[in-house]
């Protein structure tokens, strides 16, 4: 890449950043109903209430982070991080950060300390976590991306994020045990415990 179009790439990545910040301030003035998490994908504004469903599988993967982890581990849920991509501000159902993750300059998380994701499929935003949002993780090289299905009743994971894809792909039926102890997050997550849909 020439220093040219590094600072293209650079002054593109700001005022995407800009645009982003410009939405969110909005949506926050906004009448959102409690308990709806909004995102914006590619440019597209989504709100998706939280089921309990969605809430007890978050919860159980949280628990496997902090047994292993500690406490003051970092992950977050619902938690904005903008991603490569067209106005990607995504706010995952659970993402771990490096334990050395700091914010930029803008008070944000950056992506590039983003260890594990975690998104447990909706009906309506479904398309996004299999579509645009799985290859922002493996465009930002996330290591680790588990998408939790309870109407399959079934996990994806996919991890060695390479050229904007996952080159290794698993799934697994809920009660089956994913096995992530050969990854940077290093712990087996039990899937007993995961209600379907």
């Amino acid at each position: 890449m020439t220093v040219l179009e590094d600072r293209i790439e650079m002054a593109d990545a700001d005022a995407n950043t800009k645009r982003l910040d410009e939405w969110f301030e909005r949506l926050e003035r906004m009448p959102v109903p409690e308990g709806f998490r909004v995102e914006i994908v590619g440019g597209n504004v989504h709100m998706t209430p939280q089921r309990d469903t969605h809430w007890e599988i978050i919860r159980e993967i949280l628990l496997s982070f902090v047994d292993r982890f500690g406490r003051k581990t970092r992950v977050f849920s619902d938690v904005r991080i903008d991603f490569p991509g067209f106005e990607n501000g995504f706010c995952p159902d659970l993402a771990k950060l490096s334990d050395t993750a700091q914010k930029d300059d803008t008070g944000h998380w950056r992506y590039q300390d983003v260890e594990f994701v975690a998104e447990v499929i909706s009906k309506a935003t479904a398309a996004n976590d299999y579509g645009p949002k799985k290859t922002a993780y493996a465009v930002a090289e996330v290591p680790v991306y588990v998408i939790a299905d309870p109407y399959q009743g079934r996990c994806h994971v996919y991890t060695d994020p390479k050229d904007g894809d996952y080159a290794v792909r698993t799934s697994v039926d809920f009660g089956t045990d994913i096995d992530l102890t050969g990854t940077i997050v290093d712990l087996t997550l039990k899937t007993d415990d995961f209600p379907r849909d």
